[in-house]
């Protein structure tokens, strides 16, 4: 799965990453250590253009009675996209982007302890996570709720040695194939979802406090001195 992430660029600099002309009303500030529930920027395609807006983490599908859905849905596997309600109509006309310079996971080093560990881009470049979004108006008041929920795939072979899954990292080139509402292509969109190349990816082992939701700070990307175990 991938329950945690971070963004630390700053709204600026994810406006000339993509290319987009508009600055709407920023709204991010950089972030290092996302965790489900949290509105983050993610990048749409409106039909015409490239759009960056925010969406909460854990989707709540348009037909949902009520948001308490959003704790099951901070991920979808890629391989049942088209077998499960919650994520069947985004898959065929809401996905997005959502931008990360690294995600966290959790390596297994005995039956009692688990380290922590960043993994980023292997050449500095930002990860595109395929995602998918929809959005949910509540019952009684009213209110409108974007929502967004990041796609998982089996692991490449260095990702399968801390864990079972891993995002779909999209390539630059693969964007906007993914977030157009017109693509239908249903094979086309499903070839996109795959491992990552090994050579995209690095790690390092970081502190336990990623673990803790309120603890969002650089100290959380910091490589630790004297770490369990060798990488």
């Amino acid at each position: 799965m991938c329950g945690r992430y971070t963004l630390t660029v700053t709204w600026e600099e994810l406006l000339i990453y993509y290319s987009l002309e508009e600055s709407p009303l920023p709204f991010h500030q950089p972030r290092y250590n996302v965790a489900p529930s949290q509105v983050m920027p993610a990048l749409i395609h409106d039909g015409q253009k490239r759009r960056i807006g925010p969406l909460r983490w854990g989707l709540i599908p348009s037909w949902a009675k009520d948001e308490r859905i959003a704790y099951r849905t901070i991920n979808a596997r890629a391989e049942t996209l088209l077998d499960k309600p919650a994520f069947r109509q985004s898959f065929q006309r809401k996905r997005c982007i959502i931008p990360a310079d690294s995600f966290y996971e959790w390596k297994l080093i005995d039956k009692k302890n688990k380290q922590p560990m960043r993994i980023v881009p292997g050449q500095g470049r930002l990860f595109h996570m395929a995602g998918l979004y929809d959005t949910w108006v509540h019952p009684v008041d009213g209110a409108k709720i974007s929502t967004f929920t990041i796609i998982t795939t089996t692991p490449n072979k260095k990702m399968e040695t801390i864990h079972d899954r891993m995002p779909v990292l999209l390539p630059a080139e693969h964007i906007d194939t993914w977030l157009k509402r017109d693509n239908s292509d249903v094979r086309q969109l499903q070839a996109l979802l795959k491992p990552a190349p090994d050579e995209w990816l690095d790690m390092y082992p970081v502190s336990s406090e990623v673990g803790r939701v309120h603890h969002d700070s650089p100290a959380c990307i910091a490589a630790i001195d004297d770490p369990p175990i060798l990488f």
